[in-house]
């Protein structure tokens, strides 16, 4: 401690002692703060002010126009209030004191910045008694010190409370009542730093963009609700007369049915899959391009308001974790090169030993872990990423078995009402235990990721974090999405045919859809994972763990023993924050939200209410994360940053994937390609009339395979000799039976025709949205020149001012010269223009 003092300057101070834990108060004086805040190169307002003007005067009015509307919306905080002037910023110089107003140093740097300022120095310093040392990381991890917080401005509650900034937005930001009002973006950066700053503006744009998509997927639900009786493909499913009589979902103890049993799941089915959910899959391609749009000129206005234009994130320290392997690999080399026989002098090898101690930690920082020491840990990671999605896909593979089995022997039930609800008790069931493993799963894969990133010893924070949430993206991800994508794309579809089925293990016969599709069955599964996930993982989970984690805490401080000493003693702020959850990064809270854009875009064609639940769960979960960070969690480091860096990326890449999943889920999962065909190219008089009949193939019941028939082939109170079941295969009377009829393959052609012209035509529109609205407001574009114009001026006025002072100098020196008449010889002055010319 004493060294740290003696070469950072920080101040530091012992305190008071909660049972079993001492704390160390640092703080950094001015000329500390003065000299860090110019190595890290940060911007500062300066005295020269200027004023802020709209690009024209129309739109000066439609913006006054538009905050008197919303002026109720915005929070009560100063922050947010629109100004028309703003100071004038430059990286802090020592030079150059006398730009910035210094009238009150104790405001200049705020809190935030303060604490920066110490955590950076804290991880710059080095301990000379070691030689490998890695500042306060290393002590951390070596669990020399237990934690290293920054201090909250102050409580939130109680009586006689000072305000604060912490309080301000406890009441503005982090309270229920206010969940209709904008977020108080600028306080949260002021009090948080831009990194956290920027994932709640983020947050904050995407559920603004939700309400659209919001009000237009009620819109396609509503349409499916009005126009489901006058579907004529339902109106003959649910029509008693037909009398169609289909083939058994299973072998022997399934019998046959007739199709009007599957009436209800018809007209539930034209809710989701109807000619509305194709415009809705385009209007949310084209959303999400709006979107990213929307966000970049956001981000770039944040960047002007927040002076981070010209921020460039410096390469940081290496972790404590890196050099320790640095260490190792050191240590190693040398003790191999002490033991290989060498000829030379004891002198020489006394002189290496001197010289290596002498260097220190310059010895290590030429060490490097190269791909060589890294491969085993590659090596591992690329087997256990492997290990994990076929552990989600065999999972996935043992609740199609559930199902199967399910099936069969609930309709071995003698209730007649079990035997009716099969199907859906099926579904709803194996949706439920596809949803608990997603759930138990997503912790699993966040411990083992985080446990795969730490295996390759990346260099530094940024690079950790990188590799952090790639890994975790791709295994939640899979988790989330793959019983989602089989009952999309491969249920129903490895079936086979009856009398040739496709069978696992040779008894499990593979499932198959309702006749009205997957659709429905694709809608229950994402509506009940995507709930699930949002109720139970993002908030149960959020409020509950850090509630548990607190109380294990404050019973392992032992501060029980002590509970009439404090009642006496009120507890100081710094041993309050420690019995606050520590901060454990963004990447939990952008990820949630990642998977959560997953659902509302990539499978938005089968359930287009998902941007209705979506909205929901962010106006919750904007307000939950909001206390959290005010009154759960310690004040984390403030951290710099102008962008949401590799979370933009991946949204991006979400989106385009987005657009081919939703070509192909509205050609081979719904009907919508299969009913246009028919009305266009086989229905008689251009109607969607005998379309049911048209999708339905004839199958002569005594082609049963040996013990596959029904075991009561009479329930339906007569015999049947021919079953209908859903393909596009000849009849048994045809020269080739059961063989893909030609309806099959003009089926197939159109549905890839419409994927290529959907995917293409869909990004086309896309790039063309990208093309149209630029990165940079023009408005903002100006200010930033203007900015660069003034801080010219700025600068030219000072050295101007500099040459003038010299000037005078000289001419006083020269009048003091004359005067006294002094005959020795004197330099020549430098003249004006000789000044300005140099």
């Amino acid at each position: 401690m004493s060294f740290l003092r003696r070469v950072s300057g920080l101040s530091l101070r012992d305190r008071g002692k909660t049972p079993g834990v001492g704390f160390v108060k640092i703080h950094a004086p001015w000329n500390v703060l003065c000299r860090e805040a110019e190595f890290m190169k940060l911007k500062m307002p300066t005295k020269k002010v200027y004023e802020v003007k709209q690009s024209s005067s129309v739109m000066e009015k439609i913006n006054t126009f538009i905050s008197k509307v919303t002026d109720p919306l915005h929070p009560n905080v100063e922050e947010n209030r629109i100004e028309n002037v703003k100071h004038l910023s430059h990286p802090f110089s020592r030079e150059k004191q006398h730009l910035f107003d210094l009238s009150d140093r104790d405001s200049f740097f705020d809190s935030k910045t303060r604490s920066s300022i110490v955590f950076e120095v804290l991880k710059r310093t080095k301990c000379t008694k070691a030689k490998f040392s890695m500042g306060i990381t290393s002590l951390l991890g070596s669990g020399a010190y237990l934690a290293a917080y920054p201090l909250h401005d102050g409580d939130i509650d109680g009586e006689n409370v000072e305000p604060n900034d912490r309080k301000l937005l406890y009441e503005e930001w982090a309270s229920y009542s206010v969940f209709y009002k904008y977020q108080p973006v600028g306080l949260i950066r002021k009090y948080f730093g831009e990194k956290i700053g920027l994932y709640f503006a983020w947050l904050g744009v995407y559920t603004q963009m939700l309400i659209p998509a919001s009000l237009v997927g009620v819109f396609v639900f509503l349409y499916g609700c009005v126009t489901v009786d006058d579907d004529i493909p339902s109106m003959e499913i649910c029509d008693s007369r037909r009398n169609i009589t289909m083939c058994p979902l299973c072998d022997r103890v399934c019998s046959y049915w007739t199709l009007n049993s599957a009436c209800g799941t018809a007209r539930a089915s034209h809710l989701f899959d109807n000619p509305a959910t194709v415009f809705f899959s385009i209007f949310m391609a084209l959303w999400a391009a709006f979107f990213m749009e929307h966000w970049k000129r956001r981000q770039m206005r944040l960047n002007y308001e927040w002076d981070l234009t010209g921020f460039e994130e410096e390469e940081d320290h290496p972790r404590a974790e890196y050099e320790f392997r640095v260490m190792q690999k050191s240590l190693k080399k040398e003790h191999k090169a002490q033991k290989k026989p060498t000829g030379e002098s004891s002198v020489k090898k006394w002189k290496q030993t001197v010289h290596s101690v002498m260097r220190g930690q310059k010895m290590s920082e030429k060490e490097k872990l190269t791909c060589r020491d890294r491969c085993p840990a590659y090596m591992t990671n690329m087997v256990m990423m492997l290990l994990m999605i076929g552990v989600t896909f065999a999972i996935v593979f043992g609740v199609i078995l559930y199902r199967i089995s399910t099936k069969a022997a609930l309709h071995m039930s003698s209730n007649p009402t079990t035997r009716s609800n099969v199907r859906l008790t099926v579904k709803t069931t194996a949706a439920i235990i596809n949803l608990v493993v997603i759930l138990i799963l997503d912790e699993v894969y966040g411990a083992v990721a985080r446990w795969l990133t730490e295996l390759e010893v990346p260099k530094t924070d940024k690079s950790f974090e990188e590799r952090l949430i790639f890994k975790t993206f791709i295994l939640k991800f899979v988790n989330a999405f793959t019983p989602i994508i089989y009952i999309a794309f491969f249920r129903g579809r490895l079936v086979g045919r009856p009398g040739s089925y496709l069978y696992v293990f040779e008894s499990y016969r593979m499932e198959e859809c309702a006749h009205g599709g997957c659709l429905m069955e694709l809608c229950i599964q994402l509506s009940i994972t995507m709930l699930g996930k949002q109720l139970i993982q993002n908030n149960l989970f959020e409020i509950g763990i850090p509630k548990l984690k607190k109380l294990i805490r404050y019973i392992k401080s032992k501060r029980s023993a002590f509970q009439e000493e404090e009642r006496e003693k009120k507890l100081q702020r710094y041993e309050t924050d420690f019995f606050l959850e520590p901060f454990a990064g963004l990447t939990p809270e952008y990820m949630e939200m990642i998977i959560q854009f997953g659902f509302v875009t990539l499978f938005v064609a089968s359930f287009p209410l998902a941007p209705l639940f979506a909205l929901l769960n962010n106006i919750i979960e904007i307000r939950l994360d909001a206390k959290k960070f005010v009154a759960e969690l310690r004040r984390p480091v403030a951290a710099r940053a102008k962008d949401i860096g590799i979370w933009y990326n991946i949204l991006r890449g979400v989106a385009k994937i987005a657009v081919i999943v939703n070509a192909f889920v509205i050609s081979f999962t719904s009907d919508f390609i299969p009913r246009l065909v028919y009305q266009y190219m086989f229905s008689p008089d251009g109607s969607m009339h005998g379309f049911v009949n048209h999708t339905l193939s004839y199958f002569n019941v005594s082609h049963f395979q040996n013990g596959t028939a029904p075991l009561e082939p009479e329930i339906l109170g007569f015999s049947v000799d021919i079953c209908r079941y859903k393909d596009y295969r000849e009849p048994p009377w045809s020269p080739t039976p059961y063989e893909m009829s030609k309806q099959f393959w003009a089926v197939l052609a159109a549905r890839l025709a419409f994927v290529i012209v959907f995917q293409n035509v869909v990004m086309l529109m896309s790039d063309v949205v990208d093309w149209i609205i630029p990165d940079i407001p023009k408005d903002i574009s100006v200010q930033i020149h203007k900015e660069k114009i003034l801080m010219v001026d700025l600068f030219m006025k000072e050295e101007q001012g500099k040459l003038q002072v010299l000037d005078n100098l000289t001419v006083d020196g020269e009048k003091e010269n004359s005067s006294a008449h002094s005959p020795q010889l004197r330099p020549r002055a430098v003249s004006h223009t000789q000044s300005n010319s140099f």
